[in-house]
């Protein structure tokens, strides 16, 4: 066995079998991938590079006088900045709340993490949860996909499916994802449906497989600096169903629409048709 490794081909990530290198199956958020974008995100890079234009009118001005591609790189740019930092302060605030969770003690953090450090912990003082693992791998011969999940909790939960920090209530295995972003999207629901239903559970360090146990529910962890909710998902069978279409257009725009289109048989050469029997008269 050997820790699980990822590779990136044509921009999707791929997991690779620890014991056997020629076993390879794409990621699930490579698969999620293949939904239409969000119509808004044309409108929203505009703003972006709108906003950055106004907001530094004479420094950019100054630039373009100097190095107008550079000055243009520089604009467009900028909500690619901008993702890339949100996605880093999320990056940090998974990290953050895996440890907290395993009981490690996390003093001072920078300021801009610390409203996540303090909403995760009002999470877990009204919810209670129990640890169970994270950040190991969900993967599937059966339907050819891998990916790392965030977390699976026990939660105790009433007859209405709310939560009992006395532990009171039913005691429920939930498949989790902590969101970090603005909002949270249907899109989740794909991504843990995925993991539910994969074969095994790999320890991403060691490679060591265990069956996929029987989960309860899914659920989200939406935490912003602003705030934090605990939202159940659906993760159905018509959601998975979904996700397999997704992981057939996977299979379509990373393979099978590259064999579709056959070599010429008939084409314009030195200003002559060439057709199928001449060219095999010859």
């Amino acid at each position: 066995m050997g820790k699980v490794r990822t590779v990136f081909r044509g921009g999707s990530r791929f997991y690779v079998h620890p014991t056997d290198r020629e076993i390879v199956h794409p990621g699930v958020t490579s698969i999620i991938g293949m939904l239409p974008k969000q119509n808004f995100l044309g409108p929203w890079n505009a703003k972006m590079t709108a906003t950055l234009a106004v907001d530094s009118i004479e420094f950019i001005q100054d630039m373009a006088a100097r190095d107008r591609e550079g000055a243009v790189q520089y604009l467009s740019g900028a909500a690619r900045r901008y993702t890339k930092i949100r996605a880093d302060v999320g990056s940090e605030a998974h990290d953050l709340f895996e440890r907290i969770m395993r009981g490690e003690y996390v003093g001072r953090v920078r300021s801009d993490l610390q409203p996540y450090v303090e909403h995760f912990r009002e999470f877990l003082e009204a919810v209670n949860p129990e640890f169970v693992r994270a950040e190991d791998v969900a993967w599937s011969d059966t339907y050819g996909y891998a990916g790392s999940f965030d977390v699976w909790l026990y939660v105790w939960l009433d007859e209405n499916g709310n939560p009992t920090p006395d532990r009171s209530g039913r005691k429920c295995l939930i498949m989790g994802d902590w969101k970090t972003g603005k909002n949270t999207y249907p899109d989740v629901a794909l991504q843990l449906a995925a993991y539910e239903r994969a074969d095994f559970v790999m320890n991403g360090e060691t490679g060591e497989v265990e069956p996929m146990p029987e989960f309860d529910g899914a659920a989200v962890l939406h935490v912003t600096d602003e705030t934090w909710a605990f939202k159940p998902v659906d993760t159905g069978d018509d959601v998975f169903a979904e996700f397999l279409r997704l992981r057939g257009t996977f299979e379509w725009d990373r393979d099978t629409s590259r064999k579709v289109i056959g070599k010429p048989i008939a084409r314009k050469k030195t200003g002559k048709l060439v057709t199928g029997t001449q060219r095999r008269a010859r």
